[in-house]
């Protein structure tokens, strides 16, 4: 079943356009869980300056992620969709590093996912940002 929802989260994921776009790619995929990492790209930019990676970047890749790991989870429906997702931004990424975020679905009723998710750049205890968050489930008919 794990392979199976690999599949379809892998699949998920290659048919976003933003997702090929940002360099997303899923390096883990559990039971309701998924792992997908934004590399830093100088086109992501948000602050000239600094050379940290815009907000909405990090937003897309936290809101892929928890997409990816309600698709994963064993009681997954053929599609999802964002209902609700509140990102709370910690702490600005470190220039040149990748951006991975983390999410796991905790929660399943017939028609929503429960989902929460950190992004992290590895170079500290704080993380850039942790989300939770509300997916619809689409069921087959």
């Amino acid at each position: 079943m794990i392979q199976n929802r690999t599949d379809i989260a892998a699949q998920f994921i290659s048919a976003l356009p933003h997702a090929h776009a940002l360099g997303l790619s899923l390096t883990r995929i559990g039971t309701a869980d998924a792992e997908i990492h934004l590399p830093y790209d100088e086109a992501l930019i948000g602050d000239l300056e600094t050379g940290v990676i815009h907000g909405g970047a990090v937003s897309a890749l936290m809101d892929t992620c928890c997409g990816a790991a309600v698709m994963a989870h064993p009681d997954a429906g053929v599609a999802t969709a964002t209902i609700d997702l509140r990102i709370d931004y910690m702490r600005a990424a470190v220039p040149k590093t990748t951006i991975v975020a983390i999410a796991e679905c905790f929660h399943m009723t017939g028609s929503v996912a429960f989902v929460r998710a950190t992004a992290h750049d590895g170079t500290s205890k704080t993380p850039v940002a942790t989300a939770t968050g509300t997916f619809a489930v689409e069921r087959a008919t």
